[in-house]
């Protein structure tokens, strides 16, 4: 599923520029937690408190759905945010749902270690 469109692909370029560091450092790949957000966002703000004990489980990754290059990603979530999508999937809107990003975190964990 190709979810870079248009003027976003300096964000996919991130992403793999993110993932080749994550690779090279280790031979375990975190997931890549995508938090669509913009300024001001009191529930995004809360949900970075809320995923602090994940930091070592996944490398979050902040869009600011505001900016010039990301409009496409603004016309999508401009009324949802804070948007999460997991490795590129959408995973969550509005809050974080723990139960959905556990249960998501260790299928991936068990798919990294049938490798």
């Amino acid at each position: 599923m190709l979810w870079f469109q248009g003027n976003s692909m300096h964000l996919a370029k991130y992403s793999l520029q993110l993932l080749m560091r994550n690779l090279s450092a280790s031979k375990t790949v975190l997931p890549v937690l995508t938090l669509f957000t913009k300024d001001p966002c009191p529930l995004c703000d809360e949900a970075k408190e809320i995923l602090e004990p994940y930091k070592n489980r996944v490398i979050l990754q902040e869009v600011d759905i505001t900016l010039p290059g990301n409009s496409a990603w603004y016309e999508r979530y401009k009324f949802d945010i804070p948007v999460f999508h997991l490795n590129g999937q959408f995973l969550m809107m509005h809050r974080v749902d723990i139960s959905k990003l556990e249960k998501q975190l260790q299928k991936l964990e068990q798919q990294g270690a049938g490798c």
